[in-house]
């Protein structure tokens, strides 16, 4: 004898259900009571749990995802591991999914069938998702002066919240509370890591994008330098750039190298130093610093001066008086006074 099949009629959906010894009613016939519960939030990845009540003298049931049977009594029809059997006795019929996606989303239907007539409990359920950064600008490295703009894009259910800050160094001036951060001609002073939050209700996603601003060299005022001969001599140089500098040291017009009559030229970073081991009478006199990068140049002089030599100031130049001078001196006095 073949299984009779009895069609259960869920929201214009006719579905068969293969059951042993269950009379075929028509459509015309049918009667049932339909019962539409709240709707159920659930965030993705969690496990969602789906029960109704069975009540006396129930013959058949069954859990249904839209136009698909997942159980049918204790017959798994879904090929979703995922979907499993918890309870199933007179009072109680509870499946559940377990790491729920959005693809989950939507109506289910629990159909009951009595010895009188079949009822139907409906439920649909939200899947939240937390944000995620999906598109962000790379780090960038720009000149100074350029046209700046950051974008970041994100999904999430609800619809993620949007806004760019500047992080490191902190400036709150600089923020927006779109996906786009506008930073029009560009200063140095802001380099630096920038953060793009994506929140909604369920979580918080952030990702950060470094900026680097290039400028040419600018070069620290040198300061002038008085070493008796003999001695250890060092002539400092200091240089703000990006990318850094690179250095270069002349007496006069003539380059000097490392090494160079016994002369330690030493870069790290944003400096330089000049060294002299041993200072002689040729070595006295000015020295010029320059300081490059692919943007530019800049230069600075440095006086290496020895005993008797009065300085003025750190302007890279020096006058030397000496005896011969200060007797040279009082005598234009004397014969200014007749």
């Amino acid at each position: 004898m073949k299984n009779p099949v009895y069609w259960v009629v869920l929201a214009g959906i006719s579905i068969a259900l293969i059951q042993q010894g269950l009379p075929v009613r028509s459509q015309g016939e049918s009667q049932s009571d339909n019962k539409q519960m709240d709707n159920i939030t659930i965030r993705q990845g969690e496990t969602l749990f789906l029960s109704c009540s069975q009540g006396d003298f129930v013959t058949h049931t069954a859990w249904l995802n839209r136009s698909s049977i997942l159980y049918a009594g204790e017959d798994k029809w879904s090929v979703d591991p995922r979907v499993s059997l918890v309870t199933l006795n007179q009072d109680e019929f509870t499946i559940k999914i377990e790491d729920v996606d959005l693809t989950d989303e939507g109506q289910y239907i629990c159909a009951v069938q009595t010895s009188s007539r079949p009822r139907t409990t409906s439920v649909h359920i939200i899947v939240q998702v937390p944000p995620k950064i999906v598109n962000l600008s790379k780090d960038l490295v720009v000149n100074e002066g350029s046209n700046v703009t950051l974008m970041c894009l994100a999904n999430g259910k609800p619809e993620p919240a949007i806004g760019w800050r500047m992080l490191s160094p902190s400036d709150d001036s600089l923020s927006s509370d779109s996906e786009v951060l506008e930073i029009p001609f560009i200063s140095r002073y802001r380099a630096g890591v920038y953060e793009c939050t994506a929140s909604n209700d369920i979580a918080v996603d952030t990702q950060t994008v470094e900026l680097t601003v290039n400028y040419p060299p600018s070069v620290s005022d040198g300061r002038d330098v008085g070493v008796t001969l003999g001695q250890r001599g060092v002539l400092q140089c200091e240089a703000d750039a990006v990318p850094e500098a690179d250095f270069e040291w002349y007496r006069d017009d003539r380059r000097i190298f490392n090494g160079f009559d016994g002369i330690e030229i030493e870069d790290a970073g944003a400096f330089s130093k000049l060294t002299f081991f041993n200072v002689s009478e040729a070595d006295y006199g000015n020295y010029t610093c320059v300081a490059m990068n692919k943007l530019g140049s800049a230069n600075t002089s440095i006086i290496l001066y020895g005993p008797g030599a009065v300085q003025d100031g750190n302007s890279g130049t020096s006058t030397v008086f000496t005896p011969t001078c200060l007797l040279l001196i009082v005598l234009l006095q004397l014969l200014l006074k007749f």
